[in-house]
């Protein structure tokens, strides 16, 4: 993988993994594109996208640094909500690590379902409930909807947004807390995989993964502040359109065999 390769792929993931648009779609056909995902060992290329969101980690821990200290609930919240998807992710750790989950179709399926429930959640919302009105029924609620993020094109903050607002949480809320709430599952995952791959990556890719992990906290710092500034006049329904079409998209490029599932 060349340094453009990997600042490209950066970028990516550090703008798709706060948008609701799913980033392991975008990095996956990005990868497929670039061809950089092998068949035979598909493990390596979800352990470099588990690595580089460390980068996004850092940028949400920098972004909300000022913030962590106002509501020591709050850390209760973001462990309660951080439960279903480490049980999930166990329980399902062989297929989330194969084939399956790299699947374009699975992905373009998840992209346009997942946006059509995100807009349910727009037109039946209240968008009335605050950070200061969280309950740990909310928590719960939307950490299942993080676990449901494990299904490639889903997005873990489309999914987790989509919860919030099923809660009647504003946008704004919404979005602050799945970005709060995916800090201990980013943090684990990134650790868990950053210890496996050193195995089998060579200095290349690890100079590859580290200058990726820089791109992605650089532009996923400017997401998060580009979304919590959007979400607080306008809808998602931007990013719907968007899923939907990228979606066909997706199924119309392996309708035409021009990428392979």
């Amino acid at each position: 993988m060349s340094v453009i390769e990997a600042i490209i792929l950066g970028i990516i993931q550090g703008i798709s993994e706060f948008l609701p648009i799913s980033s392991t779609g975008h990095l996956t056909l990005a990868g497929k594109l670039m061809g950089k995902i092998s068949t035979e060992h598909p493990e390596h290329w979800t352990a470099f996208i588990a690595v580089i969101q460390l980068g996004t980690l850092a940028a949400v821990c920098i972004y909300f640094y000022k913030e962590q200290s106002l509501n020591a609930k709050m850390g209760w919240f973001i462990s309660l909500g951080t439960v279903p998807i480490v049980v999930f992710g166990l329980g399902f750790k062989s297929i989330i690590e194969g084939v399956l989950t790299k699947n374009l179709y699975v992905i373009s399926g998840s992209l346009i379902v997942l946006a059509i429930i995100l807009a349910i959640a727009e037109k039946t919302a209240k968008f009335k409930r605050s950070m200061e009105d969280l309950t740990w029924k909310d928590a719960l609620i939307i950490g299942v909807a993080q676990a449901i993020a494990l299904i490639p094109g889903s997005s873990r903050s489309g999914t987790t947004i989509t919860g919030g607002l099923f809660c009647g949480l504003t946008r704004e809320t919404a979005a602050r807390f799945s970005f709060l709430i995916s800090i201990p599952a980013i943090f684990a995952s990134g650790l868990l995989e950053l210890k496996h791959s050193l195995v089998f990556m060579d200095n290349d890719m690890l100079l590859a993964t580290l200058i990726a992990t820089i791109a992605s906290g650089i532009s996923g710092y400017m997401a998060i502040d580009l979304l919590l500034k959007y979400l607080k006049k306008n809808t998602t329904f931007v990013f719907i359109y968007y899923r939907i079409a990228i979606g066909i998209i997706i199924l119309a490029l392996l309708g035409m065999n021009i990428i392979q599932p």
